[in-house]
């Protein structure tokens, strides 16, 4: 089994205040890196899941995502930054109180938050990609 990666996530005392639910900063040990393209919400059959529901869209997006952290021997943990493209800024709220389920201890990966006009299919209301830090 791969070693556990450890990333720490931190806010330096300079640094000004975190706007949500991320960290200015994410360090983790030299090694191999994964850079997992935006996923979205579909299912092993490339069939759009959640249509007009943000909630579900952010399950299936993230199941999406551990099965390729898992597939790499990854966990979450191993996360060193994400990046999330809203359709609608309204909907930040909601992936605030999404991203909190997602992870409970309150140690969030440093993230960059994008409202853009449309994702590839009009009905993807979420799109996320990440960074990882892949064990030896």
């Amino acid at each position: 089994m791969p070693e556990q990666v450890k990333v720490s996530y931190y806010n330096p005392p300079g640094a000004p205040p975190v706007l949500g639910m991320y960290s200015h900063v994410a360090r983790m040990q030299p090694g191999e890196i994964a850079f997992i393209a935006g996923q979205v919400s579909v299912d092993g059959g490339g069939n759009v899941i959640g249509v007009g529901d943000l909630a579900r869209q952010v399950e299936q997006t993230f199941a999406n995502m551990g099965a390729i952290l898992r597939d790499l021997g990854a966990t979450f943990e191993s996360v060193v930054q994400f990046t999330t493209y809203l359709t609608d800024a309204d909907s930040i709220p909601a992936w605030m109180s999404a991203r909190a389920a997602l992870f409970p201890s309150g140690a969030y990966p440093p993230n960059t938050l994008l409202v853009v006009a449309r994702l590839v299919k009009p009905e993807f209301l979420i799109e996320v990609e990440a960074i990882a830090r892949l064990a030896a």
